[in-house]
């Protein structure tokens, strides 16, 4: 694990894990998680795709694992740290996947910071603003979190973070999910939650988009539905549609060889470059 200092005290803490094989290797991947977990959960792609000639950095956003605060008050917040993190590492170009609320603060970043990204996954997100009712609930689980703690809310949030068959069938990766939300620290969760009321529509950005995309999403997703897949990939054009059978809103740790596949076919697709002294 590594850290990152920034102005305003916050330390990021991620991983960097370098390709195995120091030659030729494809674009460099930068992985943001969702809520209410840590870079944990990207953990089957990172040691996967850097067997398979990629960088992979994998952070903890401010406030979720390891990494510090203060709070974020928007997503544009944990999008500034992001970029942060690729320039200290030298990632000139490479490719920014999130799910879930990393997918969000994914399309905050392309909109914030147009030309930085070579190509996109989404995973398991949307792209529409809050709804009044949305604004109220999510702020309402905020406070709850900020007198309760997270034990109670993740043994609740636990049978819709993943499928009925994940459950019965793959009870480590369940133990991995709700561990990850157990850990969480409630402030941090809280202030995620408060940025995300207040996010914007992302569908403009996402037809203006102009970057390889990958959109991917569990067919039993309570969360993000496929339609809110198709949605995405109707809005990018010539994107790439995945939808990953008998999972819910993690298909990357329920059926991570599959997801793996579904992703490495995609960075397939995409220009292979000679590594650069360039990079920290």
């Amino acid at each position: 694990m590594a850290q990152l200092q920034l102005d305003d005290g916050t330390s990021i803490a991620y991983d960097d894990h370098r390709p195995g094989n120091p030659g030729t290797t494809g674009l460099p991947l930068l992985l943001v998680h969702g809520h209410p977990f840590d870079r944990s959960m990207w953990r089957p792609q990172a040691e996967h795709f850097a067997r398979r000639g990629h960088r992979v950095v994998v952070p903890d956003l401010r406030g979720y694992g390891e990494s510090s605060g203060p709070a974020v008050t928007s997503l544009a917040g944990f999008s500034r740290d992001l970029i942060a993190l690729a320039d200290q590492l030298g990632l000139a170009e490479f490719v920014l996947g999130g799910l879930s609320m990393g997918g969000q603060i994914v399309m905050q970043t392309v909109r914030d910071h147009p030309g930085r990204v070579s190509a996109l996954l989404l995973a398991d997100t949307f792209p529409t603003e809050e709804t009044a009712e949305g604004k109220v609930a999510r702020n309402a689980v905020a406070d709850r979190l900020l007198v309760e703690g997270m034990a109670r809310y993740a043994d609740e949030l636990l049978p819709k973070m993943v499928s009925a068959e994940t459950l019965q069938n793959r009870p480590d990766v369940a133990k991995h999910v709700l561990t990850m939300m157990r850990d969480a620290p409630a402030e941090g969760a809280a202030a995620a939650l408060r940025a995300r009321a207040e996010r914007p529509d992302y569908r403009e950005v996402l037809e203006h988009l102009g970057v390889s995309t990958l959109v991917v999403v569990g067919s039993e997703d309570e969360f993000t539905p496929v339609s809110d897949a198709e949605l995405m990939h109707r809005l990018v054009a010539g994107s790439a549609l995945a939808v990953v059978r008998g999972v819910g809103h993690l298909p990357n740790l329920e059926r991570a060889a599959e997801f793996n596949d579904v992703f490495g076919r995609f960075l397939d697709t995409l220009r292979l470059r000679p590594a650069s002294g360039e990079e920290r």
